[in-house]
Protein backbone atom coordinates (compact mmCIF):
# COMPACT_ATOMS: atom_id res chain seq x y z
CA UNK A 1 0.00 0.00 0.00
CA UNK A 2 1.28 3.47 -0.57
CA UNK A 3 1.20 6.31 1.76
CA UNK A 4 -1.21 9.35 0.20
CA UNK A 5 -1.20 13.01 1.37
CA UNK A 6 -1.00 13.16 5.39
CA UNK A 7 -1.52 9.62 5.90
CA UNK A 8 1.41 6.75 6.14
CA UNK A 9 -0.06 3.71 5.24
CA UNK A 10 2.02 0.38 5.73
CA UNK A 11 1.84 -3.33 7.07
CA UNK A 12 4.16 -4.10 10.21
CA UNK A 13 3.69 -7.67 10.92
CA UNK A 14 0.41 -8.75 11.80
CA UNK A 15 -1.46 -5.27 11.45
CA UNK A 16 -1.73 -2.76 9.08
CA UNK A 17 -0.68 0.63 10.11
CA UNK A 18 -2.83 3.91 9.31
CA UNK A 19 -0.63 6.60 10.94
CA UNK A 20 -2.40 10.63 10.39
CA UNK A 21 0.24 12.21 9.45
CA UNK A 22 -0.66 16.38 9.52
CA UNK A 23 0.32 17.31 12.90
CA UNK A 24 0.44 20.73 12.02
CA UNK A 25 -3.28 20.70 11.49
CA UNK A 26 -3.54 18.09 14.47
CA UNK A 27 -4.14 15.90 12.26
CA UNK A 28 -7.24 16.63 11.29
CA UNK A 29 -9.11 14.76 8.55
CA UNK A 30 -9.07 15.80 5.08
CA UNK A 31 -11.47 14.13 1.97
CA UNK A 32 -7.75 12.97 0.75
CA UNK A 33 -7.20 10.62 4.73
CA UNK A 34 -10.89 10.06 4.67
CA UNK A 35 -9.74 8.13 0.74
CA UNK A 36 -6.65 6.17 2.00
CA UNK A 37 -8.08 4.95 5.09
CA UNK A 38 -11.35 3.67 3.28
CA UNK A 39 -8.97 2.06 0.02
CA UNK A 40 -6.43 1.02 2.85
CA UNK A 41 -9.07 -1.39 4.82
CA UNK A 42 -10.76 -2.30 1.78
CA UNK A 43 -7.15 -3.95 0.83
CA UNK A 44 -6.73 -5.35 3.75
CA UNK A 45 -10.06 -7.03 4.49
CA UNK A 46 -9.29 -10.31 2.44
CA UNK A 47 -5.65 -10.79 3.41
CA UNK A 48 -4.82 -13.31 5.45
CA UNK A 49 -1.06 -12.13 6.74
CA UNK A 50 -3.24 -8.55 8.32
CA UNK A 51 -4.96 -9.61 11.76
CA UNK A 52 -5.77 -6.21 12.58
CA UNK A 53 -5.57 -2.55 11.74
CA UNK A 54 -4.16 -0.22 14.01
CA UNK A 55 -4.64 3.95 13.68
CA UNK A 56 -2.50 6.27 15.73
CA UNK A 57 -2.08 10.30 14.90
CA UNK A 58 1.55 11.93 14.00
CA UNK A 59 3.12 14.07 17.12
CA UNK A 60 2.46 14.54 20.51
CA UNK A 61 -0.49 16.51 20.71
CA UNK A 62 -3.12 14.57 18.85
CA UNK A 63 -4.42 11.56 17.49
CA UNK A 64 -7.16 13.63 15.55
CA UNK A 65 -8.66 17.00 16.18
CA UNK A 66 -11.89 16.37 13.89
CA UNK A 67 -12.45 16.81 10.31
CA UNK A 68 -11.33 20.13 8.07
CA UNK A 69 -14.52 22.03 9.26
CA UNK A 70 -12.92 25.71 8.07
CA UNK A 71 -12.89 23.69 4.18
CA UNK A 72 -16.51 23.00 5.08
CA UNK A 73 -17.52 26.90 5.48
CA UNK A 74 -15.20 28.27 2.50
CA UNK A 75 -17.27 25.61 0.37
CA UNK A 76 -20.83 26.67 1.93
CA UNK A 77 -19.69 30.23 1.75
CA UNK A 78 -18.74 29.66 -2.02
CA UNK A 79 -22.24 27.67 -2.92
CA UNK A 80 -20.17 24.18 -3.54
CA UNK A 81 -23.01 21.99 -2.22
CA UNK A 82 -21.60 18.91 -4.31
CA UNK A 83 -17.82 19.25 -2.38
CA UNK A 84 -19.78 19.52 0.84
CA UNK A 85 -21.84 16.42 0.38
CA UNK A 86 -18.50 14.01 -1.06
CA UNK A 87 -16.99 15.22 2.05
CA UNK A 88 -19.72 14.47 4.54
CA UNK A 89 -20.93 11.40 2.42
CA UNK A 90 -17.50 9.66 2.19
CA UNK A 91 -16.74 10.70 6.16
CA UNK A 92 -19.72 8.58 7.17
CA UNK A 93 -19.43 5.80 5.17
CA UNK A 94 -15.73 5.46 6.59
CA UNK A 95 -17.61 5.59 10.23
CA UNK A 96 -20.06 2.65 8.94
CA UNK A 97 -17.34 0.68 7.00
CA UNK A 98 -14.85 0.63 10.38
CA UNK A 99 -18.01 -0.23 12.72
CA UNK A 100 -18.83 -2.99 10.25
CA UNK A 101 -15.05 -4.32 9.46
CA UNK A 102 -14.49 -7.75 10.02
CA UNK A 103 -11.45 -7.44 11.89
CA UNK A 104 -10.16 -6.32 15.07
CA UNK A 105 -9.73 -2.49 14.87
CA UNK A 106 -7.37 -0.79 17.28
CA UNK A 107 -7.07 3.09 17.46
CA UNK A 108 -4.54 4.44 19.75
CA UNK A 109 -5.63 7.76 21.27
CA UNK A 110 -2.92 10.28 22.54
CA UNK A 111 -3.77 13.68 22.94
CA UNK A 112 -6.62 15.61 21.21
CA UNK A 113 -9.66 13.58 20.03
CA UNK A 114 -12.79 15.70 18.51
CA UNK A 115 -15.51 15.18 16.18
CA UNK A 116 -13.75 12.91 13.37
CA UNK A 117 -11.33 11.93 15.32
CA UNK A 118 -13.88 10.03 17.15
CA UNK A 119 -15.35 9.21 14.35
CA UNK A 120 -12.42 7.21 13.23
CA UNK A 121 -11.91 5.68 16.50
CA UNK A 122 -15.09 5.24 18.76
CA UNK A 123 -16.58 2.54 16.00
CA UNK A 124 -13.10 0.19 16.68
CA UNK A 125 -13.50 -2.43 18.22
CA UNK A 126 -10.26 -0.97 20.44
CA UNK A 127 -10.01 2.46 21.76
CA UNK A 128 -7.00 2.26 24.13
CA UNK A 129 -6.79 6.08 25.57
CA UNK A 130 -3.58 7.65 27.15
CA UNK A 131 -3.83 10.19 30.09
CA UNK A 132 -3.12 12.46 27.81
CA UNK A 133 -5.78 11.84 25.54
CA UNK A 134 -8.77 14.72 25.28
CA UNK A 135 -12.18 13.49 23.74
CA UNK A 136 -15.03 15.82 23.47
CA UNK A 137 -18.04 16.97 20.40
CA UNK A 138 -17.70 20.37 20.91
CA UNK A 139 -19.98 21.01 17.58
CA UNK A 140 -22.46 23.01 19.02
CA UNK A 141 -20.04 25.60 19.80
CA UNK A 142 -19.58 26.25 16.04
CA UNK A 143 -23.15 26.59 15.65
CA UNK A 144 -23.04 22.77 13.65
CA UNK A 145 -23.99 19.26 15.52
CA UNK A 146 -22.86 16.21 16.97
CA UNK A 147 -21.63 14.06 13.51
CA UNK A 148 -19.78 11.11 12.41
CA UNK A 149 -22.57 8.42 14.38
CA UNK A 150 -22.64 10.55 17.36
CA UNK A 151 -26.84 10.12 17.02
CA UNK A 152 -26.07 6.60 17.51
CA UNK A 153 -23.22 5.96 20.14
CA UNK A 154 -23.90 9.40 22.30
CA UNK A 155 -27.47 8.00 23.03
CA UNK A 156 -25.90 5.13 24.52
CA UNK A 157 -23.58 5.98 26.70
CA UNK A 158 -24.21 5.10 30.58
CA UNK A 159 -27.53 7.21 32.10
CA UNK A 160 -27.22 11.13 29.71
CA UNK A 161 -23.76 11.35 29.73
CA UNK A 162 -24.21 11.13 26.12
CA UNK A 163 -26.90 14.29 25.86
CA UNK A 164 -24.61 16.12 28.02
CA UNK A 165 -21.20 15.46 26.11
CA UNK A 166 -23.15 16.90 22.26
CA UNK A 167 -24.83 19.97 24.19
CA UNK A 168 -21.87 21.13 26.47
CA UNK A 169 -19.02 19.70 24.47
CA UNK A 170 -17.32 19.14 27.97
CA UNK A 171 -14.11 17.18 27.83
CA UNK A 172 -13.18 14.05 29.24
CA UNK A 173 -9.38 13.10 29.72
CA UNK A 174 -8.45 9.83 28.79
CA UNK A 175 -9.15 7.84 32.01
CA UNK A 176 -13.25 9.30 32.33
CA UNK A 177 -13.27 8.04 28.40
CA UNK A 178 -13.26 4.44 29.66
CA UNK A 179 -15.73 5.32 32.14
CA UNK A 180 -18.13 6.94 30.04
CA UNK A 181 -17.47 3.85 27.11
CA UNK A 182 -16.24 6.00 24.24
CA UNK A 183 -12.57 4.21 24.87
CA UNK A 184 -12.27 0.79 26.45
CA UNK A 185 -8.60 0.59 27.90
CA UNK A 186 -6.27 2.81 29.70
CA UNK A 187 -2.74 2.58 29.20
CA UNK A 188 -0.15 5.65 30.25
CA UNK A 189 1.49 7.34 26.93
CA UNK A 190 5.07 6.26 27.90
CA UNK A 191 3.79 2.44 27.10
CA UNK A 192 2.59 3.33 23.74
CA UNK A 193 5.72 2.51 21.59
CA UNK A 194 5.76 -1.15 23.75
CA UNK A 195 2.13 -1.60 23.01
CA UNK A 196 2.25 -0.50 19.08
CA UNK A 197 5.51 -3.08 18.91
CA UNK A 198 3.80 -5.83 20.87
CA UNK A 199 0.77 -4.83 18.53
CA UNK A 200 3.07 -5.68 15.76
CA UNK A 201 4.46 -8.60 16.50
CA UNK A 202 1.63 -10.84 18.22
CA UNK A 203 -1.89 -9.02 17.15
CA UNK A 204 -4.61 -7.07 19.21
CA UNK A 205 -4.73 -9.89 22.27
CA UNK A 206 -2.05 -8.19 24.10
CA UNK A 207 -4.10 -5.11 24.55
CA UNK A 208 -5.54 -6.28 28.48
CA UNK A 209 -1.61 -6.41 29.01
CA UNK A 210 -1.29 -2.85 29.21
CA UNK A 211 -3.88 -1.64 30.52
CA UNK A 212 -3.48 -0.06 33.52
CA UNK A 213 -6.60 0.42 36.37
CA UNK A 214 -8.63 3.14 35.86
CA UNK A 215 -8.41 6.08 38.82
CA UNK A 216 -11.49 7.13 39.71
CA UNK A 217 -14.52 8.83 37.14
CA UNK A 218 -13.81 12.54 37.77
CA UNK A 219 -17.66 13.28 37.02
CA UNK A 220 -18.99 10.63 39.60
CA UNK A 221 -19.97 13.72 41.84
CA UNK A 222 -21.77 15.41 39.17
CA UNK A 223 -23.37 11.76 37.72
CA UNK A 224 -26.81 12.68 39.73
CA UNK A 225 -26.88 16.16 38.57
CA UNK A 226 -26.36 15.16 34.50
CA UNK A 227 -28.90 11.81 34.74
CA UNK A 228 -31.68 14.30 36.52
CA UNK A 229 -31.11 17.07 34.52
CA UNK A 230 -30.50 16.05 31.32
CA UNK A 231 -33.14 13.46 31.24
CA UNK A 232 -35.54 16.35 30.63
CA UNK A 233 -38.22 16.07 28.03
CA UNK A 234 -37.27 19.19 26.53
CA UNK A 235 -34.45 22.11 26.15
CA UNK A 236 -36.37 23.73 28.39
CA UNK A 237 -37.04 21.58 30.91
CA UNK A 238 -33.05 20.84 30.85
CA UNK A 239 -32.58 24.50 31.40
CA UNK A 240 -35.14 24.26 34.48
CA UNK A 241 -33.81 21.55 35.89
CA UNK A 242 -30.03 22.65 35.68
CA UNK A 243 -31.46 26.39 37.73
CA UNK A 244 -33.39 24.24 40.20
CA UNK A 245 -30.04 22.14 40.98
CA UNK A 246 -28.25 25.15 42.50
CA UNK A 247 -24.91 23.55 42.83
CA UNK A 248 -21.95 25.00 41.80
CA UNK A 249 -21.70 22.44 38.76
CA UNK A 250 -24.93 23.30 37.44
CA UNK A 251 -24.16 26.81 37.34
CA UNK A 252 -21.12 26.06 35.27
CA UNK A 253 -22.97 23.73 32.75
CA UNK A 254 -26.17 26.34 32.81
CA UNK A 255 -23.07 28.95 31.57
CA UNK A 256 -21.60 26.91 29.18
CA UNK A 257 -25.00 25.68 27.42
CA UNK A 258 -25.95 29.90 26.95
CA UNK A 259 -22.50 30.20 25.34
CA UNK A 260 -23.36 27.78 23.07
CA UNK A 261 -25.22 28.42 19.48
CA UNK A 262 -28.99 28.66 20.56
CA UNK A 263 -30.37 26.87 17.27
CA UNK A 264 -27.14 24.34 17.46
CA UNK A 265 -28.89 23.05 21.10
CA UNK A 266 -32.02 22.67 19.93
CA UNK A 267 -31.36 20.45 16.39
CA UNK A 268 -28.67 18.76 18.55
CA UNK A 269 -31.39 17.60 21.27
CA UNK A 270 -33.91 16.66 18.49
CA UNK A 271 -30.70 14.85 16.21
CA UNK A 272 -29.97 12.22 19.87
CA UNK A 273 -33.82 12.44 20.53
CA UNK A 274 -33.95 10.80 17.46
CA UNK A 275 -31.00 8.51 17.25
CA UNK A 276 -31.66 6.86 20.52
CA UNK A 277 -34.21 4.63 18.49
CA UNK A 278 -32.90 4.06 15.42
CA UNK A 279 -29.54 1.96 13.84
CA UNK A 280 -26.19 3.44 13.10
CA UNK A 281 -27.01 3.06 9.24
CA UNK A 282 -29.98 5.07 9.63
CA UNK A 283 -28.15 7.24 12.30
CA UNK A 284 -25.32 8.50 9.55
CA UNK A 285 -28.00 9.23 7.32
CA UNK A 286 -29.99 11.72 9.56
CA UNK A 287 -26.88 13.46 9.83
CA UNK A 288 -25.91 13.19 6.37
CA UNK A 289 -29.35 15.27 5.53
CA UNK A 290 -29.01 17.36 8.66
CA UNK A 291 -25.35 18.40 6.83
CA UNK A 292 -26.97 19.87 3.71
CA UNK A 293 -29.36 22.28 5.84
CA UNK A 294 -26.94 23.17 8.45
CA UNK A 295 -23.70 23.82 6.37
CA UNK A 296 -26.14 27.04 5.15
CA UNK A 297 -27.15 28.23 8.52
CA UNK A 298 -25.84 31.66 9.80
CA UNK A 299 -24.74 29.76 13.18
CA UNK A 300 -22.29 27.48 11.04
CA UNK A 301 -20.89 30.47 9.36
CA UNK A 302 -20.29 32.24 12.36
CA UNK A 303 -19.46 29.60 14.74
CA UNK A 304 -16.55 28.66 12.71
CA UNK A 305 -15.66 31.92 12.00
CA UNK A 306 -15.32 33.02 15.52
CA UNK A 307 -13.53 29.89 16.82
CA UNK A 308 -11.96 28.53 14.23
CA UNK A 309 -10.98 31.29 11.07
CA UNK A 310 -10.63 34.84 13.30
CA UNK A 311 -10.61 33.26 16.61
CA UNK A 312 -12.39 35.77 18.54
CA UNK A 313 -14.10 33.76 20.31
CA UNK A 314 -17.30 35.99 19.96
CA UNK A 315 -20.11 34.72 17.70
CA UNK A 316 -23.28 36.55 16.90
CA UNK A 317 -25.56 33.51 17.16
CA UNK A 318 -29.20 34.42 15.23
CA UNK A 319 -31.18 34.22 17.37
CA UNK A 320 -28.99 34.80 20.38
CA UNK A 321 -31.17 32.93 23.15
CA UNK A 322 -32.48 29.55 23.75
CA UNK A 323 -35.82 31.14 24.36
CA UNK A 324 -36.47 32.64 20.70
CA UNK A 325 -35.12 29.55 18.60
CA UNK A 326 -38.25 28.69 16.58
CA UNK A 327 -39.04 25.09 17.03
CA UNK A 328 -41.33 24.45 14.38
CA UNK A 329 -38.13 25.29 12.52
CA UNK A 330 -35.84 23.16 14.41
CA UNK A 331 -38.52 20.39 13.43
CA UNK A 332 -39.01 21.32 9.82
CA UNK A 333 -35.02 20.30 9.59
CA UNK A 334 -35.46 16.52 10.06
CA UNK A 335 -38.51 16.53 7.88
Amino acid sequence: MNDVANLRVSREGRVGRLVLDRPRALNALDLGMIRGIAEALEGWREAPEVEAVVITGAGDRAFCAGGDIRAMREAALAGDNVAIERFFAEEYALNQGIASYPKPYIALIDGICMGGGIGVSVHGDIRVASEHARFAMPETGIGFFPDIGASYFLPRLPGALGLYLALTGAELRGADAVHAGLATHFVPRTAFPALEAALIADGPAVVAGFATPLPPFTLAAARATIDHCFAGASLPDIIARLEAAETEFAGATLATLRARSPSALAWSFELLRRGARQTLPACLAMELALTRRITHHPDFHEGVRAMVVDKDRAPRWQPARLEDVDHAAIASLFA
